[in-house]
């Protein structure tokens, strides 16, 4: 017998090659070209035969003739899960939620859905890594007595689509996409062409049908959903786990969100009864110094539509001929660019110095605004002078060395003001017109006038 042919699709593009290459052909990504099995002969990928005659052409609408309402929502019970998904699940929408293992994708899943069977919502969980008694004994753990979640343990797509048309739930969770096959193709669960296809019947079946799916998603070790791109541009939503396992603390962001804020976040501490919501996240990222510490400085950065406290650690100490710079949480180049706008317009030289920043809290900050308090947090570190106690700042710096306005400053500062702060450092631009009761706010332009001014506080 002739060996069954294989080819090589790319897990990014979905590119094939008829051998394995170390570089994608198409995308020119390395390492990405994954054996499978080609689709079968004489059918398109929807398993119809190929050639079939042009249809129809179809009705073509107006824009400002379209009656535009907005979406319904239905919450899920979960504060915080609710405000990462605008609201709350919509009819028909599909997420995608991926994260590492164990970090509470499944639990989290779980605890909704039962939220929304006690709310009198129909809702399914068809699991392809668990039996029925696994997800049984989960349930228990979590304190979900007498829940009335249905549960359907496979992992063959027809039979999924045939008990969500058969049952008709308001909210039907796929954990995970990467087990599920079809039998239309021949290559096995969690290729790219398994993958790919399983994940666009079942949106074809949430539009159709209303039913909300939510589809768990593995990650690669770089912390990247797994599969082809086209995954995450296919679905409505997606959310992300982060956090570390070692924490209780997890975070669930929003990538894409197409009836809502993308970079929201939720805040959730993990107990023994699953995944509880943190109604002020602020508290988790502060610093429980009595007293203030050198190379300490508290950030107001802005995470969706929430103004979030966020402690910046920096610690200066003697180097050598090659000084480490390391962040954990920010962006280890732009910490490069500050050191050099410091020493340029400062004065300030860590060129012989080991220069260590990090995000207290294991949040990941991507906005430029953290600019400012980076910076000041290294000064003082440099100095071995404390901050004042009470001490806020945030603004963009620029390689000229001016400090340029954060947006939403008056929502940062009243914020700060809120939970206690009195003395904050802004840009100019962000000055508010009206004081703020007990807060004493310093507008700077720029990096040098920043920097005269610490050290009239210190």
């Amino acid at each position: 017998m002739s060996k069954e042919k294989t080819i090589y699709t790319c897990s990014e593009c979905a590119g094939t090659s008829p051998k394995w290459l170390g570089k994608c052909p198409h995308c020119n990504a390395w390492n990405t070209l994954v054996e499978g099995m080609p689709d079968t002969p004489g059918r398109n990928r929807f398993g119809t035969p190929r050639f079939q005659a042009l249809a129809s052409t179809a009705e073509v609408a107006v824009l400002a003739d379209i009656e535009a309402t907005d979406v319904a929502r239905t919450p899920t019970g979960i504060d915080e899960l609710d405000r990462v998904l605008g609201g709350g699940v919509v009819e028909g929408g599909v997420v995608l939620i991926g994260g590492d293992p164990g970090i509470g994708k499944s639990t989290l899943l779980l605890q909704a859905l039962d939220a929304l069977e006690r709310a009198g919502l129909s809702t399914l969980y068809v699991t392809g890594e668990e039996s029925g008694a696994q997800v049984a004994l989960r349930s228990r753990r979590l304190g979900l007595e007498q829940s009335r979640v249905q549960v359907l343990a496979e992992i063959q797509l027809e039979k999924m689509l045939a008990t969500i048309d058969a049952l008709h739930p308001a909210v039907a969770v796929v954990d995970s996409i990467q087990t599920v096959y079809s039998e239309q193709l021949s290559s096995a669960p969690g290729s790219v062409a398994q993958v790919r296809e399983c994940a666009a019947h079942l949106t074809r079946a949430a539009k159709a049908s209303g039913t909300a799916i939510v589809l768990v998603g593995h990650v690669t070790k770089e912390g990247a959903l797994a599969g082809p791109r086209v995954l995450e541009h296919m679905v409505d939503t997606v959310l992300y786990f982060e956090g570390d396992t070692h924490s209780s603390f997890r975070l669930v962001r929003a990538i894409k969100n197409r009836f809502g804020a993308v970079n929201e976040i939720g805040v959730f501490a993990m107990t023994e009864k699953g995944l509880k919501g943190v109604s002020n996240p602020s508290a988790i990222f502060l610093s429980q110094h009595s007293e203030p510490v050198p190379g300490s400085c508290v950030l107001v950065t802005l995470e969706g539509t929430r103004p979030l406290l966020v402690e910046i650690q920096a610690l200066v100490d003697g180097g050598g001929p090659s000084p480490r710079r390391l962040s954990v949480g920010l962006e280890r180049d732009r910490l490069a660019m500050l050191l050099a706008v410091l020493h340029r317009h400062a004065g300030i030289d860590c060129m012989d110095q080991d220069v260590f920043v990090n995000a207290v809290g294991g949040v990941r900050i991507s906005e430029p605004a953290a600019d400012l308090a980076v910076m000041l947090a290294i000064a003082s570190s440099l100095r071995a002078k404390p901050l004042p106690k009470g001490f806020i700042a945030f603004g963009e710096v620029g390689l000229a060395g001016e400090v340029r306005p954060a947006p939403r400053g008056q929502e940062r500062l009243r914020e700060a003001a809120k939970l206690g702060f009195s003395v904050a450092v802004v840009p100019k631009a962000n000055a508010p017109k009206k004081p703020i009761e007990g807060l004493a706010i310093h507008a700077v332009e720029r990096v040098e006038e920043a920097i005269a001014l610490l050290r009239q506080l210190q």
